[in-house]
């Protein structure tokens, strides 16, 4: 018996564990060798040099690329996690379990459509003869700059992100013990000191998580920056494509991919062990 749970355990580990080294070590090492080649006459030459690089994170366009993206990813993470906050409040503590499920689903629906799609359709609303500026023209106001700007980015990945946002709070406030908030509401306390006090210290993981997966959706996105943002001020993710058709520079763009890589999985570690700081 005690056998059969082994092989059991170690099959249901074995699975996730083929599947990462499979579709993620291995295109990651992959990447990482690729990256000391050199390309002669547009073709990849194995090799080992270190001018990749050194080209590469040499370069200002490269290093304000990076700060360019850290800035919109964390603008997008942050604005998410904050505007999701109300709507996961709403679904968890005001509505019936049968409204709490409708809403839910109609938050993975977004998830059922091509988000290139989605994204783009935004250029309807944003642009200077759009429909934003068609209603603010009566007031007598000039058209507002919103599309090919970073705040085009930014919505764009808004819109990406807040649905799964949303839902991963809306899961971390249904685990919330309900006599806590009875006994926030039986000493006089308002909706807006519970949700301070009570709730978001109970679910603090739940939104680092929601946060953290915002933050790597954008970090890495690269529809919104060119459709929404004109890719003005380019992206890591502009500059990997802006790379490769530059002489077929593989071996640059994938400096560029590690780059990303590493930001990102230093970024989740540090906001894992954040969320669960304290937690045995």
């Amino acid at each position: 018996m005690t056998i059969q749970k082994g092989k059991l355990r170690w099959t249901l580990i074995g699975a996730p564990l083929l599947w990462q080294l499979l579709f993620f070590a291995l295109p990651l090492l992959f990447l990482l060798v690729i990256s000391f080649w050199s390309v002669q006459n547009f073709q990849l030459t194995p090799g080992f040099t270190l001018k990749n690089w050194v080209t590469m994170l040499g370069r200002d366009t490269f290093w304000s690329a990076y700060t360019y993206t850290w800035q919109l990813a964390l603008a997008a993470a942050c604005g998410s996690t904050l505007f999701a906050l109300p709507a996961a409040y709403s679904i968890s503590f005001h509505l019936s379990a049968r409204m709490r499920t409708l809403a839910m689903m109609l938050l993975v629906i977004p998830f059922f459509t091509c988000y290139l799609v989605r994204a783009y359709a935004w250029q309807i609303f944003l642009s200077d003869n759009g429909v934003i500026n068609s209603l603010l023209a009566p007031l007598g106001m000039e058209p507002l700059p919103m599309l090919n700007t970073a705040f085009g980015s930014w919505v764009g990945y808004l819109t990406l992100c807040m649905p799964l946002v949303v839902l991963i709070q809306v899961m971390g406030m249904l685990q919330i013990d309900r006599s806590l908030i009875e006994a926030a509401r039986n000493l006089s306390a308002g909706p807006w000191r519970t949700l301070v006090e009570v709730v978001i210290p109970s679910i603090r993981p739940a939104l680092v998580v929601a946060w953290l997966f915002a933050f790597i959706l954008s970090f890495g996105d690269f529809v919104s920056p060119t459709y929404l943002g004109g890719g003005a001020s380019p992206t890591l993710s502009n500059l990997i494509i802006d790379t490769v058709k530059s002489g077929q520079q593989w071996p640059r763009a994938a400096v560029v991919a590690i780059a990303m890589i590493a930001t990102l999985v230093a970024t989740s570690l540090l906001a894992v062990g954040y969320a669960y700081k304290g937690k045995k």
